[in-house]
């Protein structure tokens, strides 16, 4: 059998590409950590999910899982964090690409009753857990929700010039609430049916199938 080539640091090269394999991060990695994350949290509580677990679920060995959070409560804050970034960005993506204001609130609406359908665990969390946040992550978290909210105020004043800012508000909200039922309730619809009935009853909150187009 041949000698292995070894650098001019005297370190064989299989060596050095081990060392630096294992120095890399995996981009995945972390993703499917916040996945795993997700998927425990919703199903068992945030209290009964040990960093452990989290890492097994992963498919990460022993504390590999620290090399990207350093605590549990780190690992919430960045979930949910993601979280309020995707659905602020695809608010924003929905209003800058409508037609007008009433195009875009029934694009907020489809893009809202998407995340309740598609991301139903991290919503699960963010509405259960979000307490167990450290203070300055949870008000960061409710900055980035007021700031979701205003999109959706800000295109509905236009379509309901009757109500002052805090009805606006208070009719946003209602039409956010009518998704939770997705969250809770496991229906047996299928996904595009169910997708159907929570977009009508959020455009009914918002008061737009009353009106003509």
């Amino acid at each position: 059998m041949s000698e292995a080539h070894v650098n001019d640091v005297g370190r064989p090269d299989d060596e050095i590409r081990s060392h630096a394999k294992r120095g890399r991060r995996d981009p995945a990695r972390k993703d499917r950590i916040l996945a795993a994350a997700a998927d425990l949290v919703a199903r068992h509580g945030y209290h009964a999910v040990g960093m452990a677990d989290i890492g097994a679920a992963a498919g990460i060995v022993g504390s590999g899982i620290y090399r990207h959070f350093d605590s549990k409560a780190a690992l919430l804050s960045a979930l949910l964090e993601q979280l309020m970034d995707e659905m602020t960005q695809a608010a924003t993506a929905a209003v800058a690409e409508a037609k007008d204001d009433r195009d875009a609130l029934q694009r907020l609406v489809s893009t809202h009753v998407r995340f309740a359908i598609e991301e139903r665990r991290l919503l699960q969390v963010y509405y259960r857990e979000a307490h167990h946040l450290p203070e300055e992550a949870l008000r960061g978290l409710r900055r980035a929700q007021r700031h979701y909210i205003e999109e959706w105020v800000i295109a509905l004043a236009p379509q309901r010039r009757e109500l002052s800012d805090a009805e606006l508000r208070v009719v946003v909200h209602a039409a956010l609430g009518t998704t939770q039922a997705v969250l809770f309730h496991h229906s047996g619809l299928a996904p595009d049916r169910l997708a159907e009935l929570l977009e009508s009853m959020g455009r009914r909150c918002l008061g737009l199938e009353d009106r003509a187009e």
